[in-house]
C-alpha cells in the first residue's frame, strides 16, 4: 500500500462508497519526532516516533460512525470500511448530522503564507541533545540553583489530509521545535521548582538554549523561601505565562456545542459587554508561523479572522456545522477533529487586544496583591462561572515583589472577573494564544 495520506484517504472512501455509505470522511495524519532528553550533562533518553493514523467517519440513513487505525494495509482498510458501517447501524438515528454543502468548502487557499514547515526541522539527535546539554549547564551557572531536574530538545513535523466522498480533498504539514528546562532551588522539603520552555515553527525563530536554561535557573532561584501569601481579598495579576487560561474558560464557555446544552456561564451573553470597552479578542486562524494556524477547519470550510470580542462585547459563538444548525446560525469555520470523533466546535489561534501599559506598570497599580505564575487544579462551575484554582507566584506590596509564595488558593467568578481586567502589554505574539499579563480586581486568596 502507497503511504501517500491522500492516495490512502482516496482508497478509504472508494471503498466505503462500494459497500453502501451514503457519505464519508476521512482524516489522515502522518507524525515524525525526535525528543532527546539530558540529566547532568548526559544524555538521558531519545525517543524517535514515526506514525500513521487514519480516521474514517461514515454517515447511513441517518446514523454515523467513526472509526481509527494505523494499519494502512488494503485489507485492514476493507475491515475498517465493514466494521464502522456495521456500526453504523447500531447507532442511533442523529438529528444533528450535517455535511458542508460544496458551495461551503474551501476552493482556494494559500498555505506558503500560512510559512507552517520548516524543510530544516528534522535535525539529528546529537543536535538536539547539544541544545539541552547548553540549557541544562547554563541553568546551573545561576546563583541558588541546586539541581536541573531536566532539560530536553524536541521536533516534530505532522502532515493532515482531509477528504470527503463529496471531492473535498485538501491538506498542509506543520512543523515545530521546543527547547524546555526545569531547574529546581533549596533542599529537602524547601525545594521549589520552576521551569522555561520555547516552541517555534522554524528553528530560526527559536531563542538560544542559553537563555533558556538561564531564565529557567533564574526563575527557580526567585522562588527560595516561598511562604504562604495572607489571606483575604486582593487584586491578582495573572503573569503572561498563566493569563490564556483566563481566555482558555471563556472559549470554553462560548463553543457552540455548550451553547446548545445550555451549560455555559456565558449562555445569555452574546451581544452583551462582559469585558471593559478597550479590550477585543480576535482569532486570527491564518497567522504566518504559528503553530495554531489552519486554512481550513475541520469540515472542509474555509477559515477566517474575527472577532470574538470587540470593544469588550461579544459577537459570536465558535461553531461547527452542527451546533450552527441547532442554534439557526451560520458555522463559523470552527470545526476541530480527531481520527476517532466526529467534528466538535473548537479554536486555532487568539490574540489579546487593548493593552498599553508594562507588567510593571500593573503591579504599581496593584499596589499590595498577588503576582499569579503557576497553577494548579481547577473547580469550576460550569454554570455560574464561580471559579478556584491553585496558585503560587510573589507577593506584592507597594507595587514591588516582596518574597515568593507558594500553597494558596484564588477563587472568584469569571464573569465579574472578566469586567475588571485590565491587560499589560506583553503579550508574546508568536504564541497561538497570545495573552499579555491581566491585573483582575477582588479575589479571594486562602493563604496562612
Amino acid at each position: 500500500m502507497n503511504n501517500n495520506l491522500e492516495v490512502i484517504a482516496n482508497t478509504l472512501l472508494d471503498m466505503s462508497k462500494k459497500a453502501g455509505a451514503e457519505a464519508a470522511e476521512v482524516i489522515g495524519l502522518e507524525k515524525k519526532s525526535l525528543n532527546v532528553d539530558v540529566l547532568n550533562g548526559m544524555l538521558e533518553g531519545v525517543e524517535r516516533s514515526e506514525a500513521i493514523e487514519f480516521g474514517l467517519r461514515v454517515i447511513l440513513e441517518g446514523r454515523q460512525a467513526c472509526l481509527s487505525s494505523s494499519d494502512v494495509r488494503d485489507e485492514s482498510l476493507a475491515k475498517m470500511v465493514m466494521r464502522s458501517l456495521s456500526m453504523a447501524r447500531e447507532a442511533p438515528v442523529d438529528k444533528d448530522i450535517v455535511l458542508a454543502r460544496n458551495d461551503q468548502l474551501v476552493s482556494a487557499q494559500d498555505l506558503e503564507a500560512l510559512d507552517l514547515i520548516d524543510t530544516e526541522v528534522m535535525v539529528e539527535a546529537d543536535y538536539l541533545k547539544k541544545w539541552a546539554i547548553e540549557a541544562e549547564a547554563e541553568a546551573r551557572k545561576v546563583k541558588g540553583v541546586t539541581q536541573v531536574q531536566g532539560s530536553s530538545a524536541s521536533v516534530g513535523i505532522i502532515k493532515s489530509h482531509l477528504a470527503f466522498s463529496n471531492g473535498f480533498s485538501q491538506g498542509y504539514s506543520r512543523s515545530g521545535v521546543n527547547i524546555s528546562c526545569v531547574s529546581i532551588s533549596g533542599q529537602g522539603n524547601k525545594m521549589e521548582r520552576d521551569y522555561a520552555s520555547e516552541s517555534r515553527v522554524y528553528i530560526s525563530d527559536l531563542p538560544s538554549p542559553s537563555s533558556i536554561g538561564q531564565l529557567s535557573g533564574e526563575r527557580a532561584a526567585a522562588r527560595y523561601g516561598a511562604q504562604k501569601p495572607p489571606t483575604g481579598n486582593y487584586p491578582v495579576v495573572y503573569d503572561e505565562r498563566v493569563a490564556s487560561s483566563l481566555v482558555g474558560h471563556l472559549i470554553s464557555a462560548i463553543n457552540g456545542a455548550t451553547i446548545v446544552r445550555g451549560s455555559s456561564w456565558l449562555v445569555k451573553s452574546l451581544g452583551e459587554e462582559i469585558f471593559p470597552k478597550n479590550i477585543s479578542i480576535i482569532e486570527c486562524p491564518l497567522k504566518a508561523r504559528c503553530s495554531g494556524s489552519r486554512p481550513f477547519d475541520a469540515e472542509g470550510l474555509k477559515t477566517n479572522t474575527k472577532n470574538i470580542i470587540n470593544n469588550g462585547i461579544l459577537e459570536t459563538w465558535l461553531l461547527d456545522l452542527s451546533s450552527s444548525k441547532n442554534l439557526s446560525l451560520q458555522s463559523t469555520g470552527n470545526a476541530v477533529r480527531t481520527v476517532s470523533s466526529p467534528p466538535s466546535p473548537g479554536i486555532s489561534n487568539i490574540s489579546f487586544i487593548g493593552g498599553s501599559k508594562s507588567k510593571d506598570d500593573l503591579l504599581k497599580e496593584m499596589g499590595t496583591g498577588l503576582l499569579v505564575t503557576s497553577m494548579i487544579g481547577l473547580t469550576l462551575n460550569q454554570i455560574t462561572g464561580d471559579y478556584s484554582r491553585g496558585a503560587s507566584g510573589y507577593w506584592v506590596e507597594n507595587g514591588e515583589l516582596k518574597y515568593p509564595v507558594n500553597e494558596c488558593t484564588i477563587a472568584g467568578n469569571l464573569k465579574e472577573m472578566l469586567k475588571t481586567i485590565i491587560p499589560a502589554n506583553d503579550a508574546k505574539r508568536h504564541l497561538s494564544f497570545s495573552v499579555p499579563s491581566l491585573l483582575v480586581q477582588g479575589l479571594k486568596i486562602a493563604g496562612k
